[in-house]
């Protein structure tokens, strides 16, 4: 019932507004004809928008440049509107035939950028900010903004931990610069600041943004652009606006698609024959079933995606806009049971009075997210390694494996399923004060609230299953930003200032509370429907947890330029944060840039260059993504060890002693913030009418006062670990970034444009004090804890540090190289062998476009970094081949070897990660509606067909080389390992939009 309300509310909510709009057409009464061309060729136009101002009635040019549109008077003014070129209207007066020449624009200098707390003119900006456009995001089944950016940003790393539907990624700005604290940025949803704090929900947390309402993505990369954000910009800022309704343009829009997911790339294991043989050659005893079972098409399926979209914006006047939308998306998974559903709406309103001195901004989006996930580790052990001679049923119902859950049987008793309900709603009014002087106060609140169960059926046919389980978890999550500022813009003759001075104060609240219970009816009811009382014999596990923090900070900004040739910005600002000690409550960060406009120098006049802007920059940022309450001593009552004493002389055991109180953590009021100093100097430019456009960066980034929980030096202390910042540790990233963009279009319809962007980039631990500090261990019998890789000193982050393997020995056991020459080979014989994190970054993008037809193909990739196949390394070997459960040809690659050598950590299971990927390709068709006879009612009709994930150029023998499933050691990230991760699908949709 509260999901149902829920969904009710949103959607009634909006559905007022956006009906209210289609009821005000007036009659046509005037028809206007023409031809749209451009003013520096006579090229025609084709796709050219044509519309009404201030009413839903538009067309778009035909393939000639012709367009025919019919208006309710001679007062009407007609908007001509098309990408690239100025907008131009004229009044219809007493014409019935207008010619339009559009002039291209010459630069694109006078866009605007999305910067902390304002807007520049990208001639402007000093940093070094990526932006992103909606019309260049990647397209089909996408579920969160981290797709939409996949490989369009230099210096930007996008990484899906899995193919699971709404997966979670891993976001990198110019390398990993901290331990503990991740490498996730900060998110800013139209000037409101979100939590990264978990909400609950198993998948990323961005799922409630529905993609299809952003309309720009802005990056911060450098410091000069971020540190207006202080002390959580150092993973850098991402900055999302949401559409807006504009002026004389008044539309409804409709998009629906559809969407199939099948398996991308099925690992080689052994076909049914191949199996019987190669058992019987690894010496084992073949357990033959008589079946032919691909288990991989098994427990696989070809999943179903849809989505709709309505959405209607427009303005009213200059002193009203709107924005408002619906959607609906349900993805389903390629694995059974896996699928994330999302409702969502969304209403932004702009309202201007006091003859413009007033602005009032409202922001508001509620989503429902709707997450069911399978077992999905176990289910992709069971598609590799399960025996394909055994049916996957029998007589209609599952077969029963030896001491083994059927997979099968699995889909039917496992379930993850997670309910998110989110509100985030601000409001910004603004008031000019005086000329040139203004204030604004922005107000804003998020309010999360999920509901998770995991389930186990009670399963009678297998012992430890037999009771069934049940895990309920509630999380709620609130924050609260009030901000208030003044902006100060002065211009006189060739100076132009502006001054920014704010404080903000912004409270989180996170609670979370579980309920564990074991011991349920197996009675064709679910454990999360029956009675869940504790008992003696199965008692309930409570845990709960709660943690509130509060931030408040000081900050100003200053720019000035001259001639619009010279740039100066400096910014600064003070954080206090609750999650520090008394010590250094306050964290400090200033920021310096300059740029220079050369194409303004007289002495550029008649260049080829449309632009030339040199940029350099110097800052810090901060770091407080630290678990809360670290700087405060922990306590807890014991009676293990020594930590009681038997204070009753008749005391005979452990029960009848009092409890003692121990430090579990130990206080430390001196913890300081991570700082990241990073130094920047780029280049824009702009040649040929800006047909040819471009960035280079260099950038040098520097973190230290790294924060870590370390284990004592000295083994007498009160706690096992204390929190403390590294002395002189540092993590660099250096690198160099190149974007590159060409479009041109000639006289017979065809257009096209071409770009993409490389990053070289190096990450290198300095003064380290540890000589490996784990990130990534491996995992199962036998292995637990084994280090993969670390933090190494003079080596970049996510270094694989193992033995090396050089082949089998004739005892049919492994052997490894002695690499100090001592004669044995033990753990000091481990060495670096490469590193997870890749040192160059690419991706490369065309668009082709021929009258109504367009084409769209992007491609990424990164080289530089290696794999651990964990994978491979806990089922692909020569003893599970004889005993009966499947592999690849990797487990009998040595025929010498022995079926009990161990699957031990080192080189064998380290692969290449290169890879190049087709992300997706797109066909669209635009239909006239002029041609069809519905001109009057739609503006117009688009029919496209998307590919996600085409194909992938790589040697890793993996399911797919884009991956991150490790398991990490004492809450420090880690990156590389593939052990048993979901796989990712490839994806073919159709989808349709229609404007009215």
């Amino acid at each position: 019932m509260k999901k149902l309300y829920f969904k009710l509310t949103l959607y009634l909510g909006l559905c007022g507004l956006l009906m209210s709009n289609m009821s005000n057409a007036a009659p046509l009464v005037i028809k206007v004809s023409g031809q749209v061309t451009d003013s520096s060729d006579g090229t025609e136009m084709i796709g050219c928008s044509i519309s009404e101002k201030g009413t839903t009635n538009g067309v778009l040019s035909d393939a000639s440049g012709n367009f025919s549109i019919n208006v309710k008077d001679q007062n009407s003014v007609l908007v001509f509107d098309f990408i690239g070129y100025a907008r131009q209207e004229v009044v219809v007066g007493s014409q019935t035939s207008i010619n339009i020449q559009l002039v291209q624009e010459a630069n694109q200098l006078d866009d605007i950028v999305v910067l902390g707390y304002g807007t520049q003119k990208k001639s402007d900006v000093t940093g070094s900010v990526g932006t992103l456009k909606s019309e260049d995001f990647n397209k089909g089944v996408v579920a969160n903004p981290g797709q939409l950016l996949q490989g369009k940003i230099a210096g930007v790393n996008v990484t899906s931990v899995s193919g699971e539907p709404g997966a979670a990624q891993d976001v990198v700005i110019r390398g990993v610069g901290s331990l503990r604290s991740g490498t996730t940025p900060l998110y800013v949803i139209d000037g409101f600041v979100l939590d990264n704090s978990s909400n609950g929900f198993a998948s990323n947390p961005l799922n409630f943004i529905n993609p299809q309402d952003i309309e720009s993505i802005n990056v911060l990369k450098d410091a000069s652009a971020a540190a207006i954000y202080g002390a959580r910009a150092a993973n850098g800022v991402i900055v999302i606006t949401t559409k807006k309704g504009k002026e004389g343009k008044s539309e409804v829009n409709l998009s629906i698609s559809t969407a199939t997911s099948t398996l991308a790339n099925k690992i080689d294991v052994f076909s049914a024959a191949d199996f019987r043989k190669n058992v019987v050659s690894a010496g084992g005893t073949l357990y033959d079933a008589g079946g032919n079972t691909d288990w991989q098409d098994e427990l696989t399926r070809t999943a179903r995606s849809t989505a709709t979209n309505l959405s209607m914006s427009g303005a009213a006047s200059e002193k009203f806009s709107y924005f408002a939308s619906l959607g609906l998306d349900n993805q389903e998974g390629i694995l059974n049971n896996s699928s994330l559903k999302r409702y969502s709406g969304r209403l932004n309103l702009n309202q201007t009075a006091l003859d413009g001195k007033l602005k009032i901004a409202y922001n508001f989006i509620g989503a429902q997210t709707e997450n069911s996930r399978p077992d999905g580790a176990n289910m992709v052990v069971d598609m590799l390694r399960l025996n394909p001679t055994i049916p996957a049923r029998t007589n209609g119902i599952p077969t029963l494996l030896d001491d083994i859950l059927s997979p099968v049987a699995r889909q039917d008793l496992y379930s993850d399923d997670a309910v998110n309900s989110r509100i985030i709603a601000n409001i910004a009014p603004s008031l000019e004060l005086y000329k040139g002087l203004t204030y604004k106060l922005n107000l804003g609140v998020d309010f999360s609230s999920t509901e998770r169960v995991i389930q186990t059926v009670p399963y009678a046919l297998l012992e430890g299953l037999d009771l069934g389980s049940l895990n309920s978890i509630y999380s709620k999550n609130s924050n609260s930003l009030i901000e208030n500022t003044l902006n100060y813009v002065f211009t006189k003759d060739r100076h132009n200032m502006s001054f920014l001075a704010g404080h903000s104060f912004q409270k989180f609240f996170e609670n979370q509370t579980s309920f564990e219970r074991t011991g349920f009816a197996n009675n064709d009811i679910e454990p999360r429907y029956q009675d869940q009382l504790s008992t003696t014999e199965q008692p309930t596990v409570v845990n709960t947890y709660a943690t509130k923090n509060e931030l408040q900070s000081f900050f100003g900004r200053v720019n000035y330029g001259f001639a619009d040739k010279y740039m100066v910005t400096a910014t600064f600002r003070a954080d206090g944060s609750s999650k520090f000690g008394a010590n250094n409550k306050y964290g400090y960060f200033p920021s310096f840039a300059a740029g220079w406009n050369i194409t303004n120098e007289d002495f550029m006049s008649g260049s080829a260059f449309t632009n030339l802007k040199l940029r350099a920059s110097w800052g810090q940022t901060g770091n407080q993504e630290i678990p809360s309450k670290i700087t405060q001593a922990n306590f807890n009552d014991s009676r293990a060890d020594n930590d009681t004493y038997p204070l009753d002389p008749s005391a005979n055991t452990l029960d009848d002693y009092p409890y003692g109180t121990i430090y579990t953590r130990l206080a430390n009021p001196n913890i300081q913030w991570e700082v990241s100093t990073q130094s920047n100097i780029g280049l824009d430019f702009g040649l040929f009418s800006n047909k040819l456009t471009g960035t280079v960066d260099y950038f040098n980034k520097a973190s230290t006062n790294i924060l870590l929980e370390a284990v004592p030096a000295d083994p007498i202390q009160p706690t096992p670990t204390f929190w403390t910042n590294v002395p002189n540790m540092e993590i660099r990233n250096s690198g160099l970034e190149l974007s590159l963009d060409f479009q041109n279009s000639s006289q017979n319809g065809f257009y096209y444009n071409l770009g993409g962007n490389i990053t070289f980039i190096k990450n290198k631990v300095v003064d380290s004090p540890y000589a490996v500090l784990t990130t990534g261990a491996a995992q199962g019998a036998g292995q637990t804890g084994a280090t993969i890789n670390g933090y190494i000193n003079g080596e970049a982050i996510g270094s694989y540090f193992m033995k090396e393997f050089i082949g089998i020995g004739d005892d049919g056991l492994n052997l490894f190289k002695d690499q100090n020459g001592d004669g044995q080979v033990i753990e000091n014989d481990r060495i670096v062998v490469g590193s997870a994190l890749p040192s160059t970054l690419y991706a490369f993008y065309t668009n082709f476009g021929y009258k109504n037809f367009d084409l769209s193909l992007n491609f990424n990739g990164v080289s530089g970094n290696k794999i651990y196949n964990h994978t491979a390394m806990s089922i692909f070997n020569k003893g599970n081949i004889a005993s009966s459960f499947n592999t690849t040809d990797f487990a009998i690659q040595y025929p010498e070897e022995a079926i009990t050598n161990s699957n031990e950590v080192s080189t064998r299971y380290l692969e290449d990660g290169s890879y190049l990927r087709m992300n997706n390709a797109t066909l669209a068709y635009k239909l006239s509606p002029q041609k069809i006879g519905i001109d009057k009612w739609v503006n117009n009709i688009r029919f496209s067909v998307t590919g996600q994930n085409l194909f992938v150029i790589t040697k890793y023998t993996g399911y797919d080389p884009e991956i991150n499933s490790g398991s990490s050691i004492g809450g420090v990230q880690t990156f590389g390992i593939d052990r048993f991760t979901y796989p990712k699908p490839r994806t073919f949709l159709l989808g349709l939009n229609v404007t009215f």
